[in-house]
């Protein structure tokens, strides 16, 4: 392995084939990630990281997952970025104006630094999505957020403490509950599995070996 990169996790030094995402690095390295990340039985957008490369004076944040590892780069990660929420009972939570001052108040004091946006691991126009859960545009929110792993990056890098992600999330319950057309065939289906019309198709699902399912699920047919 001539082509190698040094980098240093948790304050080790470690030297791992150059190309490797930071994730895959960790693991090279012998780190067993078996919880917390999407990609590994969790859930995604837990890997968020800090890592900061040798000569450059700033913090930078990213997702292990997609983030190339760099010579000298100090990696670290946290248990969660800071996000608050808010609890709520969506049959009493209506998409009115006076939903988000209720419940995120904060985001009435964004400043427009758009930092938000610029730090987003999946290029989402974060600032964009606020704006319109601002303006009670909760639709046109849950649109621009679709994508959002909640991750919590953008709100660690908010002069405002909003919880972003929190926001869009708000913003798509929303719109999936009150706003948007309800879906005939899915409540009946909904209604057919609770009535127990394929209980022998998941209970003989559960017996299934765990490559068996990674099969079926990656040749299943997909509906159009």
């Amino acid at each position: 392995m001539s082509d190698t990169v040094r980098v240093f996790l948790f304050g080790k030094k470690y030297e791992v084939p150059a190309g490797l995402t930071i994730m895959a690095a960790m693991e090279y390295a012998g780190y067993q990630l078996v919880r917390g990340c999407g990609c590994r039985n969790g859930f995604c957008g837990a890997c968020a990281t800090i890592y900061r490369v040798e000569g450059d004076r700033e913090l930078r944040a990213c997702l292990a997952c997609q983030k190339t590892v760099e010579d000298k780069m100090y990696v670290a990660t946290l248990p969660f970025f800071p996000l608050i929420k808010e609890l709520y009972e969506m049959e009493e939570t209506k998409p009115t104006e006076g939903v988000m001052m209720q419940l995120y108040p904060e985001i009435y004091k964004c400043v427009g630094c758009n930092a938000c946006t610029k730090v987003c691991s999946q290029e989402l126009r974060v600032m964009q999505y606020v704006a319109y859960a601002q303006r009670a545009e909760y639709e046109k929110c849950a649109e621009e957020s679709f994508d959002c792993v909640m991750c919590g990056i953008c709100s660690s890098r908010c002069p405002a403490g909003i919880s972003h992600p929190q926001v869009g999330e708000l913003a798509r319950r929303l719109t999936g509950k009150y706003l948007r057309p309800q879906s005939p065939h899915l409540k009946d289906r909904v209604d057919e599995i609770l009535g127990g019309v394929f209980d022998k198709e998941i209970d003989a699902f559960m017996t299934q070996p765990v490559e068996k399912l990674k099969d079926l699920y990656n040749n299943r047919e997909i509906e159009k």
